[in-house]
């Protein structure tokens, strides 16, 4: 049964990495397996850490995370405005595929841009930490790890499919991704302010 919670968990949380990842696919259509690999990665590090740094901040920190957690959806709507409005005008500008610098594309995500997505998209995860609270730590690192890796195979399967749609958009796909991406801020500003 704690397999399963975990597991169930794991889904819940993927599902704004999973739809920023498809918006990467559709904005990268050609992206190498390594890109696809530290998109998903990155995405499953960050949900594995956030529900451990839940999980502390509930045993250590409780009173001063309690008063910076009202901002929590705030800040991730913040970081996928800036993220999707930026692919919303590169695709504009036309900047699609285009090379440059020996980069495989100039869409490429960059590090600091795939850092605020897996903060913008895990930052809810944790919210799990406190869930777990109660388990000892061998349990709540089981439980973010089984987190990780089902948040790893989603965001793999939202990158291709977004890559398979984004071939067949051709230049529209990275301004589809930004709108993904600034509506998922949205949603997650909504569903944590209500």
């Amino acid at each position: 049964l704690f397999f399963l919670n975990s597991a169930l968990f794991g889904v819940g949380l993927a599902m704004d990495a999973f739809s920023v990842s498809l918006a990467n696919g559709l904005h990268d259509p050609q992206m190498a397996r390594s890109g696809r690999i530290r998109i998903a990665g990155t995405f499953a590090i960050f949900q594995i850490l956030m529900p451990l740094a839940g999980w502390f901040c509930v045993r250590r920190i409780a009173q001063l995370f309690l008063q910076v957690r009202p901002l929590i959806p705030w800040i991730a709507l913040i970081l996928l405005l800036y993220i999707g409005g930026k692919m919303l005008l590169e695709g504009l500008r036309g900047d699609d595929g285009d090379e440059e610098e020996g980069q495989c594309s100039a869409s490429a995500l960059s590090t600091r841009d795939l850092l605020i997505q897996g903060i913008a998209t895990s930052i809810d995860a944790l919210s799990v930490g406190f869930t777990i609270e109660e388990l000892p730590v061998s349990m709540a690192l089981t439980e973010s790890l089984i987190i990780g890796l089902v948040t790893f195979g989603i965001c793999l399967a939202g990158i291709q499919i977004g890559s398979r749609a984004g071939t067949k958009l051709k230049g529209k796909a990275s301004m589809l991704g930004g709108v993904i991406l600034i509506l998922i801020g949205v949603e997650i500003c909504l569903k944590g302010v209500l």
